[in-house]
């Protein structure tokens, strides 16, 4: 009858045995897939944000070499213009001071008029009255031309002061093309200043995941280590360092990428602050205060693995227990059997 009691006590242990290793093996198991869904999930959803990121920046500065093409295009044409107008100024001031001269040596030498003392020595006085009126009406053509001309220079002069006033203007508006398109080199420059500044966040980001999937690839390497009772608490050690190492480094790039993301929405507030057209920055903060939550929800599953392993621990101890509990009893039953033999 001791036998048999010695032999389900027995049985329970090994059967206590088996469930515990059985649960440990399926929460390691378990939590490799869980670690596996939540980095495709996020990765997934980072190289989507990055890829409208980069989009968005390409076609603003696609955007603004356009209008920078354009604006310089207006500038050349207003100085084209603007020399054109002043080639033309210049003509119509030289023209100006020609009718000028001309009507000053008109009005200084008169058309002479035949004298008093020629006309009585010539016997026919029709003749000499047909002379004289020829003569005025000679002068008087050249008078009404002079006329003409003083209109014609005075609608020159007219001209000449709206290409005075045209230049000022187009002057004007060259200088605010070019203020403009200074100031539209100043928006490419801090564009091109962002986008190096996401490139390098990209590259931070890319070498954290590639370290947190070495650190994956030696947890799954110590799984793997897992064959035999024997090797349990050893092992369950070293797997509960890289755990804390991994919980250490998932913190920090956690912190890195809260800093990073901090970072790119400044950048991106900046940025629409500038250009005044991107109005998406409601959409970008609710993106970011649904991943604010979702690594907080991580951080809560990560702090209830490591209750689990203090629980998995405690198991443990119970086992040792169990085991000295066994080896006890081992020593009662050969008490027992050598109590039989001498008897």
């Amino acid at each position: 009858m001791p036998t048999l009691s010695l032999s389900v006590i027995e049985i329970i242990i090994l059967m206590l045995g088996a469930i515990t290793l059985g649960i440990t093996l399926h929460f390691f198991i378990v939590s490799r897939k869980s670690l596996k869904d939540v980095t495709s999930d996020v990765t997934g959803k980072l190289s989507k944000e990055l890829e409208t990121w980069k989009l968005k920046y390409f076609n603003d500065t696609e955007s603004r070499d356009k209008e920078l093409e354009q604006l310089r295009k207006r500038v050349t044409d207003a100085e084209d213009n603007t020399d054109i107008f002043s080639i033309e100024a210049e003509e119509l001031r030289i023209v100006n001071k020609k009718l000028q001269a001309e009507i000053e040596t008109l009005r200084k030498n008169p058309v002479p008029v035949a004298p008093a003392a020629v006309l009585a020595e010539k016997p026919d006085y029709m003749e000499q009255l047909r002379q004289a009126q020829h003569s005025l009406l000679e002068h008087n053509e050249k008078i009404n031309q002079l006329l003409g001309q003083i209109d014609i220079v005075k609608e020159t002069e007219e001209r000449q002061q709206e290409i005075i006033k045209t230049n000022e203007e187009l002057s004007a508006q060259i200088d605010e093309l070019r203020f403009n398109l200074s100031q539209k080199e100043k928006e490419v420059l801090n564009i091109r200043q962002k986008e190096h500044l996401t490139t390098e966040m990209n590259a931070m980001l890319d070498s954290a995941y590639s370290e947190f999937n070495v650190l994956q690839s030696k947890m799954q390497k110590l799984e793997q280590q897992v064959s035999g009772s024997r090797r349990i608490s050893l092992e369950y050690e070293e797997l509960k360092e890289a755990h804390q190492k991994l919980t250490r480094d998932f913190e920090e790039q956690r912190l890195k990428f809260t800093a990073n993301t901090e970072e790119n929405r400044q950048l991106m507030i900046s940025l629409a602050d500038a250009e005044e057209q991107l109005r998406d920055a409601e959409f970008e903060r609710q993106q970011l205060q649904k991943r604010v939550m979702y690594l907080e929800e991580l951080n809560n599953d990560m702090q209830s693995m490591v209750e689990a392993n203090k629980k998995l621990e405690g198991q443990l101890k119970r086992i040792g227990e169990l085991e000295s509990m066994l080896n006890v009893i081992s020593g009662e039953r050969d008490q027992l059997m050598q109590r039989k033999t001498n008897l």
